[in-house]
């Protein structure tokens, strides 16, 4: 299923989709995760944990909004 921006708010992406996205190793946003510093997983087994794709753009523009105003 393709998000749409309606229900964008829903979406999960995977790990390695958060990575892409945040150009940051699989260590280092798992590093952030630990400190509290990335949003939380979605824990979907035992092994597995997804991210609120909208919670992941929101950080990525918060990281943009402070080197703008830096």
């Amino acid at each position: 299923m393709t998000p749409t921006p309606a229900n964008d708010n829903l979406a999960l992406i995977s790990l390695k989709d958060a990575c892409a996205l945040t150009s940051m190793s699989r260590t280092m946003l798992n590093r952030y995760r630990a400190e509290g510093r990335f949003p939380v997983a979605v824990e979907l087994g035992d092994r597995r944990v997804a991210f609120v794709r909208s919670e992941v753009a929101a950080w990525i523009q918060q990281k943009i909004a402070a080197r703008v105003a830096a």
